[in-house]
This record gives C-alpha cells, structure tokens and sequence, in this order.
C-alpha cells in the first residue's frame, strides 16, 4: 500500500513580494500553485498509490469564479483515470462556509463531512480513513477527541486539519495534544495547517508535510508531499519536493570584503549555489549583509547604489531564474565611538543622547525623542529620508536600535558627512 499526503495546497493564491521590481516574474509564477498540484497527480500515477490526503485548504479561500474549481476537477479526473481515490477535509480557509460555489465532484474524491468525524474504507486495500473538515473559519475545539477507535485489522489513518498544541506563526485552529492523538491507536496522523514541514513524531506517525508550494519569503526551502509506503516494519514516510518555484535566503558577510566589488563577488556566489540547490526551477532570494568591515562605511553612505548592483548581479548571474525579492543592510564597522561622541556638531550631539537613554535611564527616552527632533533638520537629508533611514519620530524604531546604536549611528553618520 502506498498513498500521498499534502495540505495547504492555497489554490490559485499568488505569490507574494515580487511585484514590485523590474523584470519579476509575475506572470510566469503566477500559476505555481496549479503546477505543484499537476505534479502532484503526476507523482501520484508514477509512484502508482492507492489514494492521495489533502489535509485541509485546498482553497485559499472563495474562488473567485468557477475556474479554481474546474482545475482542480481536472486533475482529479487524471487520478479517477488511475483508480487512485482523494480523501480531502476543509480548513480554515476552504471552511464549508466560505466556498459559496459548488461543483460536483468525481467519484474519486471524498470530502469529509464538518458534522462530525467520519471513517472511510479504502477500496482495494486494508486501510480506513478518519477525518472531519472545518464548518466555519474559527475552529476552536479540539475535533480529534471525537474521531472513533482505530478499526481492528485496518492501517488506520486519521486527517486532521490542527495547529496541534500550537505552531509558531499559525493561529491555533482545532487545537489538540499528541496523547490524545496516540489515544485513538492510528497508524498515521496525516496533518495540515502548519506550512513547514515537520516529522512531530515517528511511532505512531504524526506528520505535517508542509504547503505543497512557498508563495512568499517566509515559506523558504523545498516544498511538496510525503509518500507513504506500507513496509514490513509499519509505515514509512519520506518527503517529495514538487514546487515549482522556491524562496530563500542568503547572508553575506562583508568581514574581509574591501569594498563593493567584494561585496558583490560573495552576492553572485551565494546565488549561484541558491540556483543549484533550487534544482533547475526558479528562485526568490531575500539578501542580508551582515558582519563589519571596511566596506559598511559605502554600504551606509549608499544603500540604494548596493540594492541595485546586487540586483543587477543576480539578473546577470541567473539569467531569468533568480530574482531578488528584498536586500537587507545590518553592517558595522569598528569605529573610534568616543571620539564621534566628542565631535562638536550634530553627529556628536546624537551619538550622545543615545548613549545616555542606553544607560538605562528610562526618562531620558523621551525626552531624547524631543531633542531629536530639532536635530533632525540639522541632518543631511538622505539621512533621513533614505528607504532605511533614521526614524527620529518613531519611540518603537529608538528602543530597538538602542542597543546597537553607537557602532551602526556613528559608522553610518561619518560616511555620510565625509561624503557630503
């Protein structure tokens, strides 16, 4: 016996964060989601498995015509095709209440009832399916302690569509505990809701695959599926990428980096190595610079000179597959502070206030937010205006910084006077 297990495939739902530069691939991408899904059928008839689990939001939400649901009618006719079953539970987001349009469905595909749980025997093999979907948006109940026993002489697979007993950066949605999860005595907990994926535990298998395709900088690394295999030892679980586009993440450090040149060099090796673990499809990168050195005094004087190079380094490197969704500066530069606080101009003035609110005098922040602000128009304006600048209005933007303001303050302000 073999089956799939996605969640979260958002149907239809963009990606987000490349719009807004020039040659993103909007149009190109804007149909991943229904390519990871095609090549989920794909893998499905290839790997010749007895059903497939959708674990909850299909749908990104109410289709906005009848041409989400047509697509996804199709591809589960390719799988009727094939004899391969889809038992599917709603989410938060495909909820029985929020998807106004309706479609009849193939005779392959099974959603769940949100009444209550319900069991379904896998024709062809010894395994019954557990699940229940959503009715509405807020599920606040824990569904699992009402899905029944595990059936005597069934491989007994229970979907559930839960933050579990809570998952960072996903609102707690039918929130249960791994006891009461063993309780039920299933083979497999085929899990949704939670994007990255996770192994949660092995004996018995509980599971979230993650979504079957990153739609924005935070959803980084390879997305897809578990294929699940009956061996002779029980049930075994291995991940399948089937994105069709990937996000990620690159830092580079500019200790040693003389200048720009150098900064830029570490760029195009970081994309090239992102271009070859991406596998041939197309990427995302977010840039963080980090670390100090030499060059942070031309990164902080001209930040937006460095956003575009390094973008015109990845447009060269990756010719049309890598595409920079947001470069972000956080250099230092070892810097003489005792000397730029004894500076008689508005640079020493500032550097000082900061040094006295970061002494923990907890009054002196707000009166430090009043005296900036008449030094604010003593400051070269690119300064302050810049896409990154200085925020002398915002309390919020002050205490973060405080902590590291004397050496990014006192590095940043000297290049741009030097080059004033």
């Amino acid at each position: 016996m073999k089956f799939l297990h996605a969640a979260d495939i958002h149907l239809d739902s963009p990606l987000r964060g490349l719009d807004r530069y020039e040659g993103a691939p909007v149009d190109e991408i804007r149909s991943a989601t229904r390519r990871a899904l095609e090549n989920l059928v794909a893998l499905a008839i290839d790997e010749d498995v007895n059903f497939i689990i959708l674990a909850g939001d299909l749908f990104d939400g109410d289709w906005p015509d009848f041409n989400t649901g047509l697509f996804f009618v199709r591809q589960m006719a390719r799988l009727a095709d094939r004899n391969i079953s889809a038992y599917v539970v709603r989410g938060n987001h495909d909820a029985e209440s929020k998807i106004t349009r309706k479609l009849p469905w193939p005779r392959n595909v099974h959603f769940f009832s949100s009444r209550k749980p319900e069991s379904l025997v896998v024709e062809g093999c010894d395994a019954v399916v557990h699940g229940q979907s959503y009715a509405g948006r807020d599920v606040k109940e824990d569904l699992a302690a009402d899905y029944p026993s595990a059936i005597p002489g069934k491989i007994n697979i229970g979907v559930l569509h839960t933050s579990l007993d809570g998952r960072e950066g996903h609102a707690s949605y039918a929130p249960t505990k791994l006891d009461v999860l063993r309780s039920r005595g299933y083979d497999y907990w085929a899990l949704g809701h939670v994007h990255k994926r996770e192994i949660v535990q092995r004996e018995p298998l509980v599971v979230f695959p993650g979504n079957l395709q990153g739609r924005h900088i935070k959803e980084t690394g390879d997305k897809g599926c578990q294929l699940v295999t009956l061996e002779s030892g029980g049930l075994r679980a291995e991940h399948r990428p089937l994105d069709v586009f990937r996000w990620t993440g690159v830092t580079v450090d500019i200790e040693g980096a003389a200048g720009l040149e150098d900064v830029l060099e570490s760029s195009a090796s970081l994309f090239d190595k992102a271009l070859a673990e991406a596998d041939g499809r197309p990427v995302a990168v977010r840039v963080t610079l980090a670390g100090r050195g030499p060059a942070h005094q031309l990164l902080a004087a001209r930040p937006e000179t460095v956003r575009n190079q390094i973008r015109a380094t990845a447009i060269e490197r990756g010719r049309g597959a890598i595409w920079v969704e947001g470069i972000e500066i956080a250099t230092g530069a070892t810097v003489d502070i005792q000397a730029q606080k004894e500076r008689n101009d508005p640079v020493g003035e500032l550097l000082s206030q900061f040094d006295a609110a970061n002494a923990g005098d907890n009054g002196l922040l707000s009166v430090l937010e009043a005296e900036l602000q008449g030094l604010k128009q003593k400051l070269p304006a690119e300064l302050v205006e810049a896409e990154d600048g200085v925020r002398l209005a915002d309390a919020t933007y002050l205490r973060r910084i405080l902590g590291e303001a004397e050496s990014q303050l006192a590095t940043r302000l000297t290049a741009v006077g030097e080059d004033a």
